[in-house]
């Protein structure tokens, strides 16, 4: 079994097993893939508490977790982990059944083929990027706390890494074009431009990232794309799946 849902920002509480109950069937060879904004791995330097505790309490699920990042996760520490080859895909492995899988890979799970692309441009920063080494860090955040205006911080809250490079990007059309860029489903933390604007031309704009997808999204073959980031539950179109707290099988 596959199952699949939105962004949890370290919130896993729709997997308990009164929300969830469809894993008293599921063992570690069923999965649930989360489309980005994962939030397990967030700590700045190390696993606190919080964090040890809540990957250990995946771990111990029935099944085994899969996720796209998004664009609040620490990439720092994401990236730390080491890239290893996991069903026909890269992946980081978090816990042994807690994995990331990377941007641009086709993976075969269950007989089918999952075409993965994390990333997104953050929206909730119309305060800017801010430095931790600016001496002026303090005043700053202080004067936009009282403007209301929200920001983030390099390195703390906020990774360039939010957005693809070229090499991620080549390297998923390379992994595409060897399937004849026909695979069963997509997953993505954001969407394509075009997708992005039947949800709301207006609020959100195109970038490198949801220009590549459209790339993608006009070039391949698939039966049902999934992505989250926009916080809806929403039937875009026939094939294209914005999720939240949903959780819905696909497999």
């Amino acid at each position: 079994m596959i199952y699949i849902t939105g962004d949890c920002h370290r919130d896993f509480k729709r997997f308990n097993t009164r929300i969830f109950p469809e894993q008293k069937e599921m063992i570690k060879e069923d999965y649930v893939i989360i489309c980005g904004d994962f939030g397990g791995v967030w700590s700045k330097g190390k696993e606190d508490k919080e964090e040890k505790y809540l990957l250990d309490w995946l771990e111990g699920k029935p099944f085994t977790t899969l996720f796209v990042d998004g664009n609040h996760e620490n990439f720092d520490r994401l990236y730390a982990h080491p890239a290893e080859e996991w069903h026909g895909g890269r992946v980081h492995k978090i816990r042994p059944s807690v994995i990331h899988m990377m941007r641009g890979q086709v993976f075969e799970i269950e007989g089918k083929h999952i075409f993965t692309f994390g990333g997104a441009s953050s929206h909730d920063i119309d305060g800017g990027i801010l430095e931790p080494e600016d001496p002026n860090l303090k005043r700053k955040k202080k004067r936009l706390d009282r403007e209301r205006c929200s920001y983030r911080i390099n390195h703390v809250t906020w990774w360039q890494q939010e957005l693809p490079t070229e090499e991620e990007m080549e390297e998923g059309r390379r992994n595409l074009a060897a399937r004849d860029n026909t695979v069963d489903f997509i997953v993505t933390h954001c969407c394509a431009s075009g997708t992005q604007a039947l949800l709301d031309d207006r609020m959100y704009t195109s970038d490198i990232e949801t220009d590549y997808l459209e790339e993608i999204r006009q070039k391949t073959t698939f039966r049902k794309w999934f992505f989250g980031h926009y916080h809806d539950n929403r039937n875009v179109n026939a094939k294209e799946i914005l999720l939240y707290e949903q959780i819905i099988r696909i497999s």
